[in-house]
């Protein structure tokens, strides 16, 4: 059993969900607070509370602003958000923000019990219907960054690259491009900065996220300058 705090100013959708709660989850006591003042105090009255409910747009809170305050000040307690907002945007905020779980206004009793199990075992819970576009929107912002930073190679420096990825020696690469092994390694170590790798095979696993092609053949046999 748990001790929970309820941090919602609607009395009636506090006590909707907090039925909600007593029908599918096991609770040994559940505190109510309507503004992030009381839910402060209550939080320092309440030492042991092992998970909090709280409403985003409760007043006091301001927004994000309170999640990040309570974050900072209780690090170790699981915050489950409660919000009618169902933007993929701010489910992602809210997540980065340090919340263990997004729970929409919208979600039926059984959907907040596994909820708040998930988040008492220690992991991470958004609804399922949000999870894929989460998991992408991640990946693409993912890939935006680094085809970023590959954008900063010369066109020197890129050829190394695809060598990097086809593994190829670095004496193999030097004789391709008709350039030493200590200007190879040079464009390595440059490599490794720009797409903040330490190693060969970091290189070449970020490499493969973007299906790099190879340099067209004209361009591997002219003698571009770095």
């Amino acid at each position: 059993m748990a001790k929970l705090i309820v941090a919602d100013d609607h009395p009636l959708f506090r006590n909707a969900l907090i039925n909600a709660i007593s029908n599918t989850f096991s609770t040994k006591a559940t505190i109510e607070t309507d503004s992030f003042e009381s839910t402060c105090q209550a939080l320092e009255q309440h030492p042991d509370t092992d998970l909090l409910l709280l409403d985003l747009h409760m007043p006091g809170n301001c927004g994000f602003l309170g999640l990040i305050q309570l974050r900072k000040n209780y690090p170790s307690l699981p915050i489950v958000v409660i919000s009618a907002s169902e933007e993929l945007d701010v489910v992602k905020r809210v997540i980065s923000f340090g919340a263990s779980a997004y729970i929409p206004k919208s979600a039926n009793p059984a959907q907040i019990s596994d909820a708040l199990k998930e988040v008492l075992a220690g992991e991470l819970w958004v609804p399922a219907s949000m999870q894929k576009a989460l998991q992408e929107q991640a990946s693409q912002e993912e890939d935006l960054d680094l085809a970023a930073r590959v954008a900063q190679l010369t066109n020197q420096q890129y050829k190394v690259l695809y060598y990097l990825t086809e593994g190829w020696l670095n004496k193999q690469i030097a004789y391709d491009l008709h350039i030493s092994e200590a200007t190879v390694k040079a464009h390595i170590t440059a490599i490794f900065r720009k797409l903040g790798c330490t190693n060969r095979t970091q290189v070449v696993i970020q490499a493969q996220r973007l299906t790099l092609e190879p340099p067209v053949n004209k361009a591997l046999s002219g003698h571009e300058q770095d």
